[in-house]
């Protein structure tokens, strides 16, 4: 473990300052080893134990409080980054935003222990509206029990780490098979991606010049069917369509004609929002197609847009 030591003593605390800042802001960065090496490197003395400890603690605080206040300024444009692995990243943000809005005053207790809600927390406290005091207070009990537990145990079993690294020949093939596995979940993991996206791309679609000319001659309807996109008050749709919501297509009570051509639209990747949609219509007899791009597109071409009326905003849930 001496050279390892070594260039933690001359590179420490830098490197354990970055790998805690980067994961917490969401990069796939194994804070947790870092920490690890980090308070066995401290209990061999080649860093100081209260500068090692407070400043991985800072890290994580500055970090989160960075995150919280883009949540609370970016709102779900950041929260869709982060879900920016999901097939539909639209209903990861729904989901984690309920599982935080039941039990949020008690998810910065624990959320750095699981993986997937721990950079999520700070920007869905953000975009919440909880207080930033209340959020700091509960947060950094949060890291001190995080930063705290893998620190202690790094100290703690320092010998034990030692003689990992002291067989570093054995230790480096282990983890090399680690990351080979590693690399094929990955790969499985697009390959069902891949198999679960060919479903979709069954279903017709059209670039949005063609849909506005449809539109504008009154041979067709265009639905908004974006599944967050009526919590922010901020938000804008195709001018002139109409609200579909998503999550409650069986209690949809507005008849179309089936002779009537229904084009929808989202924001998600690969429109996997309006694809699932026009699926359920398609099966219901309707003609329906899926605008290429969504509203990203729609608005690229300089198409017309128009604020959501305030009626049909349904505002998000907020800490009290």
């Amino acid at each position: 473990m001496d050279s390892v030591l070594a260039g933690i003593s001359e590179h420490g605390y830098g490197i354990l300052f970055l790998a805690v800042f980067l994961e917490a802001i969401g990069f796939p960065i194994p804070a947790a080893l870092a920490l690890l090496i980090a308070g066995g490197a401290s209990a061999q003395g080649s860093l100081a134990f209260p500068y090692a400890l407070a400043g991985a603690i800072a890290a994580m605080l500055v970090a989160d409080t960075l995150m919280f206040l883009l949540g609370r300024y970016t709102g779900w444009w950041m929260l869709g980054l982060l879900c920016r692995l999901s097939l539909n990243p639209e209903s990861c943000i729904l989901r984690s935003a309920d599982t935080f809005h039941r039990r949020g005053r008690t998810v910065p207790l624990f959320a750095k222990f699981i993986p997937g809600i721990n950079s999520m927390a700070p920007p869905l406290a953000g975009s919440m509206n909880m207080r930033l005091a209340q959020f700091l207070r509960l947060d950094a009990v949060g890291v001190a029990l995080y930063i705290g537990s893998y620190f202690s145990v790094g100290f703690l079993f320092s010998d034990a780490l030692t003689a990992i690294t002291k067989n570093y020949k054995a230790f480096s093939s282990l983890l090399g098979w680690i990351l080979a596995a590693a690399a094929i979940a990955y790969l499985g993991f697009q390959v069902w991606m891949w198999i679960k996206a060919g479903a979709l791309r069954s279903v017709p679609r059209v670039n949005p010049s063609e849909a506005a000319r449809a539109l504008s001659s009154g041979s067709a309807i265009i639905y908004d069917v974006r599944s967050h996109g009526y919590y922010d008050s901020r938000a804008t749709r195709i001018k002139g369509s109409r609200r579909l919501d998503p999550n409650a297509l069986h209690q949809t009570r507005e008849e179309v004609s089936s002779e009537t051509t229904v084009f929808l639209y989202c924001t998600c990747v690969r429109e996997a929002t309006s694809t699932r949609v026009a699926q359920e219509l398609i099966r219901k007899g309707l003609h329906v197609a899926v605008i290429k791009g969504g509203m990203r597109d729609w608005k690229k071409v300089g198409l017309p847009v128009e604020q959501v009326p305030a009626s049909e905003i349904s505002a998000l849930p907020v800490f009290d």
